[in-house]
């Protein structure tokens, strides 16, 4: 089946200057209805979850997808340390948001369920922008279901660990989507693996939990002891420790607040954009990864678009590392073929 032919003047304001034409994900097609998925066919589709509801600090993330969509003033056509053009390898497109009622927590995650689980049952990779990090909670329960519990790992990049029982008697706070997705069996705890915590929350009794479940975690302080590149190794082998797929979850709170200053929960002492874009291509070349999201980036505390902009390239080091190993398998895909047949062509 043909994919549907792109209007000229439509094609004219995507090729055009990044402030042109339509606000989508890197200037991609938008759709809006499930059955364009069946037309276009998809790699990866960008979903919004504009829902804050759920933060306890500052608010703002409902307003995180569309400014991460327009965060790029030069539009990527070429991945330099890949050597790599990741929308000519891929099909992506943009699917619009999830449609979220403000203050209806349980409609909003009915909603990214529902939006997500379109997308990942027809094996395309939902890349989701939040909204705060309660999402990650309907995201990646829809892709578990989507691909068979049991068989899904989580890679979690975060300065907190949202693993608590409850905050301020909400159970689906941002503080808690990790343990309810434990807790309802979507992902195993021992496959759930966190990088980058750091700081003074959740407490004692939570590690405990988390210790119990089987959870593994990597601290800002094993991080600078031993390096990213190892942390991320180690990270890679703990959540394929039985499953067959990852899901990325990345709070753009785990950078340094210096680099990331548009986000509900601060916390000093955190990553570079150099090591976490680095640490989510490794993730991605190494794994098969089946869903995404970025989240927590509120754009009324973020000046010079500084955390839009890293959450726009964590989604591009994705985009690049899955175009990477479709050029790669096609290479040596072309060199298993008999020379009998190369020659008949």
């Amino acid at each position: 089946m043909a994919r549907p032919e792109i209007p000229p003047s439509l094609r004219a304001q995507m090729d055009g200057p990044a402030y042109l034409g339509p606000a989508t994900f890197c200037k991609v097609v938008g759709i809006t209805e499930e059955e364009e998925l069946e037309r276009w066919r998809p790699d990866v589709a960008v979903i919004g979850a504009p829902y804050d509801d759920s933060t306890t600090y500052r608010p703002g993330a409902r307003f995180g997808p569309r400014a991460v969509r327009v965060a790029n003033y030069q539009i990527p056509e070429w991945h330099l340390d890949l050597e790599v053009a990741p929308f000519e390898e891929l099909v992506v497109v943009d699917y619009g948001d999830a449609v979220c009622p403000p203050g209806d927590v349980l409609r909003a995650h009915q909603a990214v369920y529902e939006r997500v689980s379109q997308v990942a049952r027809r094996g395309i990779v939902p890349a989701v922008i939040g909204g705060d990090h309660s999402i990650t909670l309907p995201s990646a329960t829809a892709v578990a279901d989507a691909v068979g519990r049991g068989r899904l790992g989580v890679v979690h990049f975060d300065a907190h660990a949202d693993t608590a029982a409850e905050s301020f008697g909400n159970p689906l706070s941002h503080g808690t989507p990790m343990r309810r997705l434990i807790e309802s069996g979507a992902v195993p705890g021992r496959n759930f693996v966190q990088i980058g915590l750091r700081g003074y929350w959740p407490p004692r009794e939570v590690f405990e939990w988390m210790r119990d479940q089987g959870m593994r975690w990597h601290l800002m302080e094993e991080i600078w002891r031993l390096g990213i590149a190892e942390v991320v190794r180690r990270a890679v082998a703990e959540a394929m420790d039985g499953p067959e797929l990852i899901y990325i979850s990345v709070d753009i709170d785990v950078l340094d607040p210096g680099f990331a200053p548009g986000t509900g929960t601060p916390e000093p002492g955190g990553l570079s954009p150099v090591d976490l874009l680095r640490a989510i291509r490794q993730v991605a070349l190494r794994t098969k990864v089946v869903g995404m999201d970025v989240v927590e980036v509120a754009p009324a505390n973020d000046p010079a678009e500084l955390t839009a902009q890293n959450a726009n390239r964590c989604f591009m080091e994705l985009l690049s590392a899955l175009a990477a190993k479709r050029r790669q398998g096609q290479r040596l895909a072309a060199l298993r073929e008999p020379v009998e047949a190369r020659r008949d062509r």
